[in-house]
């Protein structure tokens, strides 16, 4: 089953789960609830911490939960805040996502050395959900913007033609039927 956030990121080829953690948790646990799906591959636009430039598409099986509080030494959490359905030894890229989007170039080099590569709002919701459910997942990333203070104004200029690289990589993988 092929995922996407929603409002204005849609595909007609995906399902809609919500925007942000709750939203997308929500939603996603209600499908599988009622027709377990075999595989969720979710889809989005993301922003980047400075390693992948814009346009640049970004697969990942790993996303954490690191909130901008966390940098600072100003929050802490008791979860397991990074899930990867990787069963190979192979480097992938941490996609890290909170309800928030960074807009600081100070906390994306700090996102950066912690390790994180992109960001996107629901993709851990996601992983968390198929991990709960037994559910082979990944994610699939078209990077709109960098994380700094001109974000959402990139998003903005860069997600109609990122959501045509993503259906067009979808395509090219044989994932989609042109």
């Amino acid at each position: 089953m092929i995922l996407c956030a929603g409002n204005n990121e849609t595909f007609d080829f995906a399902t809609p789960i919500g925007v942000g953690l709750v939203d997308s948790a929500m939603s996603l646990t209600r499908i599988c609830l009622t027709n377990k799906p075999e595989f969720l591959l979710f889809v989005g636009s993301a922003g980047s911490y400075g390693g992948h430039t814009i346009h640049d598409i970004v697969e990942s099986k790993t996303a954490a939960n690191i909130e901008l509080g966390f940098l600072d030494k100003n929050a802490y959490t008791p979860i397991d805040n990074v899930i990867s359905a990787q069963t190979q030894e192979i480097k992938d890229v941490i996609v890290n996502s909170s309800n928030y989007i960074t807009t600081s170039e100070d906390a994306m080099e700090k996102m950066r050395a912690l390790g994180m590569g992109i960001e996107n709002m629901e993709f851990f919701a996601v992983m968390r959900v198929a991990q709960v459910f037994g559910i082979p997942a990944g994610g699939v990333f078209c990077i709109t913007n960098y994380c700094d203070t001109n974000a959402h104004r990139d998003f903005i200029a860069n997600h109609g033609f990122a959501k045509v690289l993503l259906k067009a990589h979808l395509e090219e993988k044989g994932m989609l039927r042109g």
